[in-house]
């Protein structure tokens, strides 16, 4: 019987490696140790060392060198060692190898080996700067300041290379690219819906990509390789499964040349018409509507949605339907009634954000057929009006 074996790193890499990286925040390169490699888990202990300077070509370029002592903190005096992904970037490079300088594993674990970012921190330190560290090249942005740059001409900003958008509701990347074009570093949090996607493709320095409740995009937005040649980590979390299917075919073969590559929860079409324009978005998070409660009156509105829809699909006349729309609605009006009584988040805002609902499910019925359908709304509301407490 043949034994499985266990998997190793996609760019290889054995403890011992000494690894080189140029780093931005010392604007020199700087160097590393792998320590151990967990299989398990696809981790690998990083020791990073005291050294910067020219790009080594060799370890006998880096001299005499030693772990970085941290100097703040918990971890005072212990070596700046850390688990982290086991994929070497395709920016970083093996130089030889060395004894190991440390033996023993890592105890803290972080995601991007942030090659420099240690040494940078420590040695600010020692010039004696103790104010808070923050990132000179990167930017965090939301609906109001992303918006107004983009919404007329504005100089293309050359400064940022990290950029985090965030609270954004829809985004036009080309506006997007024409304002951050030296982006090195690209991070989109939803929910959010693009616009001519293809256009990161333009962000030719790009290296870190990473997408989280982003839609709108489809097979022919896919980020190419030859376009991107620098991109080094994808995390795709929650993206439409047309767009992870193509962007998983365009990237899995680069995973050996040093790109991590994360695809999680892809949705699939049916998902994307019932979450994406969810008329109770807004409820997630409200002061008043507890997460059990969300959780329950976002069941019950996709339940009216799948079973108001299958009436309406099957083509019969309305004085048939009528009757079970009517049935619908009164089920939507009760079961709120019980979540009401249970938890009294019901005033007006609710109240008309439950009517937008129904009319939301009628108005997308109604987009599909191509067909007025008052008459069914009327019913619908009808129903849950004859029954509702609220």
């Amino acid at each position: 019987m043949a034994t499985l074996q266990a998997p190793t790193p996609p760019r290889h890499i054995v403890p011992g490696d000494v690894v080189a990286a140029f780093s931005e925040y010392l604007g020199e390169w700087t160097a590393a140790q792998i320590t151990h490699l967990d299989p398990d888990h696809q981790l690998a202990g990083v020791l990073h060392l005291d050294w910067s300077g020219p790009e080594p070509m060799s370890v006998a370029d880096l001299g005499e060198v030693a772990p970085l002592s941290r100097t703040r903190g918990s971890f005072t005096g212990q070596p700046a060692h850390c688990h982290y992904e086991w994929v070497l970037r395709r920016s970083y490079k093996v130089i030889g190898t060395l004894p190991l300088l440390h033996e023993q594993p890592p105890n803290s674990y972080a995601f991007g080996w942030g090659m420099g970012l240690d040494l940078t921190l420590e040695r600010r330190r020692q010039q004696g700067d103790e104010s808070k560290w923050s990132d000179p090249w990167a930017k965090t942005i939301t609906d109001t300041e992303l918006n107004d740059p983009l919404a007329g001409p504005a100089d293309p900003d050359e400064e940022t290379r990290r950029l985090t958008v965030r609270a954004v509701q829809s985004l036009d990347c080309a506006r997007l690219v024409e304002r951050y074009p030296a982006l090195t570093g690209l991070t989109l949090v939803g929910p959010v819906t693009l616009s001519t996607a293809s256009s990161l493709n333009e962000l030719t320095s790009l290296k870190h990509l990473m997408l989280s409740d982003v839609f709108g995009m489809t097979e022919a937005d896919c980020l190419l390789p030859r376009r991107v040649p620098a991109l080094e980590s994808l995390e795709l979390v929650s993206v439409p499964a047309e767009y992870a299917t193509a962007m998983k075919r365009a990237w899995r073969p680069e995973e050996p040349q040093g790109v991590y590559l994360r695809i999680a929860k892809p949705r699939k079409p049916e998902w994307l018409a019932e979450n994406l324009n969810n008329p109770l978005r807004d409820w997630d998070g409200r002061e008043q509507i507890s997460a059990a409660i969300y959780k329950k009156a976002l069941a019950q509105y996709k339940a009216t949605r799948r079973a108001v829809l299958a009436v309406l699909a099957s083509g019969h006349s309305a004085d048939v339907l009528t009757p079970r729309l009517v049935e619908l609605g009164e089920q939507f009006g009760e079961a709120f009634n019980e979540l009401d009584e249970r938890a009294g988040f019901i005033e007006t805002v609710e109240r008309e954000d439950l009517y937008d609902a129904l009319d939301a499910i009628i108005t997308e019925a109604e987009a599909a057929s191509g067909a007025d359908l008052a008459w069914a709304g009327k019913g619908l509301t009808e129903g849950c009006e004859s029954v509702r407490d609220w």
